[in-house]
């Protein structure tokens, strides 16, 4: 298969900082849901391997069985729950509901299905009125602190208010990182309003919310990217303030522009890529098949920093 030139062929790593953070606590029950692939389970076992996750297996019994074996795991001593593939993602929605998980992992199901299942508030995951959104937590190749990105893969066109959520999840998760003081940019196609690009009113709505109702946070918008990543791009448009080239949160206007941008820093940068959707009652952990060893650890990383920390 030829690759393009422009693909990064570095392998990225999971972050030290990060995993000494989830090694620091206790680590959770992790549902897999549709547990009976190997890629899923590989990842699950790599997770309790670094001591990141329990596991715990739901879907087809022998499925599952078949694809330990493929992967040379033994699960005998592992809770394995019955349920059919439809009913899979359900299934660990009701063990959370008990008290018996702490986290629900993505296994071999449509992204779309399994978030169906989970995030409705029949589901009894979510309490009434609570937003959820997804955060990716991104280490990039020479830069010694993660870069937030929100929201990339579960909010399609989110309005203000869904975007006030998002930024409070990855305020918030940064924070459980590590970071104090959090600069965020607000991504738009212009640092200037203008009525045709209604996202760029929004992100200075935004911006000022989040400076009088977030403390410890520090938020510009609208902001072009060249802005958010680069303080020399900054200085020749004339353009000042915290963030530029320190963002450590970007905020997107709607899910098209957060993939794209999420896929060109792991793509063409090399990144590792951990992602988990916040609001619920566990994180949910969200992993790609297309996802190396790299990404699925960190992803199980922040589950078990989420986990510990509780809902909000």
């Amino acid at each position: 298969m030829t690759e393009q030139p422009f693909l990064s062929p570095r392998q990225p790593r999971p972050p030290a900082a990060l995993l000494a953070r989830a090694r620091a606590v206790a680590p959770p029950r992790v549902a897999l849901v549709n547990a009976g692939a190997a890629l899923p389970l590989e990842g699950l076992r790599e997770a309790a391997e670094q001591g990141l996750a329990r596991p715990i297996l739901v879907g087809d019994p022998d499925r599952i069985a078949g694809a330990a074996e493929e992967i040379g795991w033994d699960i005998a001593g592992l809770p394995v729950i019955d349920a059919p593939r439809e009913g899979a993602a359900p299934a660990a929605a009701a063990l959370v509901r008990d008290g018996a998980a702490d986290a629900v992992m993505k296994g071999q199901v449509h992204t779309s299905d399994f978030l169906k299942a989970l995030l409705p508030s029949a589901a009894g995951l979510r309490d009434r009125g609570a937003v959820c959104g997804h955060v990716f937590h991104i280490t990039l190749p020479g830069r010694d602190r993660p870069l937030f990105l929100t929201d990339a893969a579960l909010n399609v066109a989110p309005d203000v208010a869904t975007r006030k959520a998002c930024l409070r999840h990855a305020v918030r998760l940064a924070r459980l990182c590590g970071d104090e003081d959090v600069r965020a940019g607000l991504l738009a196609a212009s640092e200037d309003v203008t009525p045709g690009i209604p996202s760029t009113g929004e992100a200075a709505e935004i911006a000022e919310w989040a400076n009088g109702a977030l403390p410890g946070v520090q938020a510009q918008g609208p902001m072009a990217l060249d802005l958010i990543l680069s303080r020399a791009a900054a200085e020749v448009k004339g353009f000042e303030g915290p963030v530029p080239g320190e963002a450590d949160v970007i905020l997107v206007p709607e899910v098209t522009t957060g993939n794209a941008l999420f896929k060109m820093m792991v793509l063409g940068m090399g990144a590792c890529a951990g992602g988990v959707v916040m609001g619920a009652r566990v994180p949910i952990l969200l992993t790609s098949r297309s996802q190396g060893a790299a990404a699925r650890i960190a992803t199980a990383a922040l589950g078990a920093i989420l986990a510990a920390a509780g809902p909000e």
